[in-house]
Parts: structure tokens; C-alpha cells; sequence
């Protein structure tokens, strides 16, 4: 069973976005690199912020997506927990001209607004994929109850 929901791909494409723009930028991803995530979890989130051209035509499987979404949330409570004070006091200020600056202060001060948008759009990517799930699964049960980690996704988004 795949998943062709245009509401599902509208909402990855936001969530791929706003991370490119607001999350995952050059005046953060080197803090971000230092995150302790193993590199399957970010291949799982580049598969889902970047290469949703990959899925439009093929769909999503519910179980894949159930694993991009926990390697999403698992990124967001690191970033929450270790990105902030690197953010903060990380990088060299002196090789920015003024203008870059004030967008690098802009950034690190709105990372963690950005980060609470990020976690509001998965966790809507979420709910929706498990109203799929259900009335796909007809009968049987729904691929989501295969994975237990989904029961922490709520402390991972929240913080």
C-alpha cells in the first residue's frame, strides 16, 4: 500500500522548506553537523526535506514514512537539546560583513521558533499519515503500531 496523498506531499514540501530555509542554512549547519545522529537518521531527514521529487510519482509507504518522521523528531529534540548554545557562540563573527551579521543574529534567534514550526508541521504530517494508515489498513493492523518509538514522537517534538 503506498500513500499518493497530494495533502501528504503539500505538507512534506512545507516541512522540506522550512527546514532548508529556516533550520538548515549556512549560518547553521555547522553547529548542526556536531548533533549526535547517526548517519542514517540523516540520510532519513535529507530523503525527507530533499528528495520528495523522488516520491511523487512511486508514493510513500506508511512504514517509510513512519521512519523519516522519527528521524525528524529525533533531529529536533538534538537541535533543541545541543545546537543552541553552539549556535549561540559558535562561529567566527569576524569573517561576516555587517549584513551577513545581522542575518546570522536573525537565525539564532529565531531557531527555536523555527524549530517549534518544524516540529507543528510533522507532527500534522504525522496525524495524517495515521488517518491514512487506518483506513488503509482495512482489518489488519496499521503499519504504525509496528513501530514502538513512535509512542516517544510526542516528548521528541515538544522537547
Amino acid at each position: 500500500m503506498q500513500i499518493k496523498n497530494p495533502e501528504v506531499y503539500s505538507l512534506i514540501e512545507t516541512i522540506g522548506h522550512h527546514y532548508r530555509n529556516n533550520i538548515s542554512n549556512r549560518f547553521t549547519r555547522g553547529a548542526l553537523s556536531l548533533l549526535t545522529l547517526d548517519n542514517a537518521t540523516w540520510n532519513q531527514i535529507e530523503d525527507l526535506t530533499e528528495k520528495t521529487a523522488n516520491y511523487r510519482y512511486q508514493g510513500y509507504h506508511p512504514d517509510e514514512l513512519y521512519g523519516l518522521i522519527l528521524a525528524i523528531a529525533r533531529f529536533i529534540s538534538a537541535a533543541r537539546k545541543q545546537a543552541g548554545q553552539t549556535l549561540r557562540y559558535g562561529g567566527n563573527l569576524d569573517k561576516l560583513n555587517a549584513q551577513d551579521r545581522v542575518l546570522r543574529d536573525m537565525v539564532v534567534n529565531n531557531f527555536a521558533s523555527n524549530l517549534n514550526i518544524l516540529a507543528d508541521s510533522v507532527n500534522k504530517l504525522y496525524i495524517k499519515i495515521v488517518e491514512i494508515d487506518k483506513e488503509q489498513s482495512s482489518g489488519r493492523a496499521p503499519e504504525y503500531t509496528k513501530f514502538p518509538e513512535l509512542n516517544e514522537l510526542g516528548r521528541y517534538l515538544v522537547g
